[in-house]
């Protein structure tokens, strides 16, 4: 019988369990333990029903085009309760010098693939149109150092597009900023592209002349109708109640030659194999080898706040048309974007409501957490009346914190985790999943788990296949 701890409760964590779940039901001699430090698992992925609205504390879709989670939806029987993003309604607006301004049609990202579209936008200065214009005949770049993506999107576009499109776009992702933020570790496409054809833009286009004529995927973004949580409690409910440990920190980890000794809470265990699925950070602080620790504690986390307002049918009529907007940081304010979610997704908020979801924080607002409630609402509404002219009040508000969340993908990631991936390497039975590594949306974190339940399993000699 081998046996495998889980440290961390959060969906790479489950994804992990679920894997080893399956395994374990289809014949296969192991048995595996998740500890969960709080209250409950599913990490960020939390769901409350306030005033008829479904309240996402955490991310309240993931991308489509991904598949690892939609596919382990449809695994665990909550494939007919998967939901599009309302597509009809994609508008996302830019605040520039105080106004919405819609980002145009024909731009992927942040490459321009129509000129005129993007030409006859008010979004961009007349000086950043002409250099979109020429960056069409750049030559073939070939880069062999990392850069920020603020560096290389100015040596293409201009600081402009940096300013009001680039960082807007990845403070909502990760959190972090352009100037900081690894572009082949956020955008590895990117990199290819330019060395390939030189001219972003050229390149979207081969790429599309090339591309095989498929369906194009229903919508952006996808849900579950009833909120994220439901993956979360749809997981748990297939894997072993025993198994499942919630208010047990794990405080350390030592390596012996018949495994893994698991300390946590009172106890200690012996395990044949650990997936440890916490933050880089909480992950140094188990007692690794000093180097292993080092470089996972070199990888930085920002913290985030989301707040959800609800309020009644009159704001909902007057607010724009759209998913939301972005709030460039030239703009001095302290939101980085607002969701109309009762726009984005038709299950999340009845017809005579509005749902807002206001995200604060990142690398460019690291005290927001330490601010009280009552100022941190003052704050939002400042914002929102000067920029959507609301004055009036919320049905109810609700506030998410999350410290430490959101890794940041720096210059020299990918370096950093190849030295982190050689180091696990040498300690037998050691695997790591979650969002410092290979991507950070709840699709990559799926595949993160899996992919960890699957070495584990080669690791040990058991059969994937089960």
């Amino acid at each position: 019988m081998k046996r495998i701890a889980i440290i961390g409760g959060g969906i790479s964590g489950l994804a992990a369990a679920f894997a080893l779940e399956k395994h374990r039901r289809s014949g296969v001699e192991l048995d595996y333990s998740l500890f969960e430090s709080s209250s409950r698992m599913g990490g960020v992925l939390l769901t409350e029903h306030v005033d008829g609205c479904r309240v996402e504390a955490g991310p309240d879709s993931f991308l489509t085009e991904k598949p690892w989670a939609s596919d382990l939806c449809r695994e665990i029987g909550l494939g007919d309760q998967l939901i599009g993003s309302n597509d009809r309604e994609r508008k996302t607006y830019i605040l520039v010098k105080g106004r919405l301004v819609p980002i145009p049609d024909g731009l992927m990202f942040m490459v321009p693939t129509r000129i005129l579209p993007v030409i006859w936008s008010p979004l961009f200065s007349t000086g950043t149109k002409i250099r979109m214009m020429r960056e069409w005949f750049h030559p073939p770049r070939k880069s062999t150092a990392d850069e920020t993506v603020a560096s290389f999107v100015e040596r293409h576009y201009g600081p402009e597009m940096v300013d009001r499109l680039a960082d807007p776009l990845l403070s909502g992702v990760y959190g972090g900023q352009a100037s900081q933020l690894s572009v082949r570790a956020v955008l590895p496409r990117f990199g290819d592209m330019e060395t390939r054809h030189g001219s972003l833009g050229r390149a979207m286009l081969a790429a599309r002349a090339k591309a095989p004529r498929v369906p194009a995927p229903k919508s952006l973004f996808t849900s579950l109708k009833d909120g994220m949580q439901q993956m979360v409690d749809a997981i748990v409910s297939h894997l072993t109640p025993s198994a499942l440990h919630i208010h047990t920190p794990v405080q350390a980890l030592q390596r012996e030659d018949s495994g893994w000794v698991v300390s946590a809470g009172y106890a200690s265990d012996l395990f044949d194999a650990v997936i440890i699925a916490t933050s880089a950070q909480d992950a140094a602080r188990l007692g690794l080898p000093h180097e292993l620790s080092s470089t996972l504690a070199g990888i930085e986390y920002t913290s985030s706040v989301t707040v959800a307002l609800g309020y009644d049918q009159r704001v909902r009529h007057s607010l724009p048309p759209g998913f939301g907007f972005l709030v460039p940081r030239s703009e001095g304010r302290r939101l980085l974007a607002v969701t109309f979610v009762h726009n984005k997704f038709p299950h999340r908020a009845p017809q005579d409501r509005a749902l807002l979801r206001c995200f604060l924080g990142s690398a460019r607002d690291r005290t927001l957490l330490d601010v009280a409630d009552d100022e941190m609402v003052n704050v939002i509404w400042q914002d929102l009346r000067h920029i959507l002219n609301l004055t009036a009040e919320p049905l109810f508000t609700r506030i998410y914190r999350w410290k430490g969340a959101m890794a940041q993908y720096n210059v020299g990631h990918i370096e950093r985790i190849r030295a982190i991936e050689q180091a696990c390497r040498e300690l037998p039975g050691l695997t790591l999943a979650g969002n410092a590594y290979h991507g950070i949306g709840v699709p990559d974190c799926v595949r993160s788990g899996t992919e960890a339940a699957s070495n584990v399993l080669k690791a040990l000699g058991v059969s994937d296949a089960g």
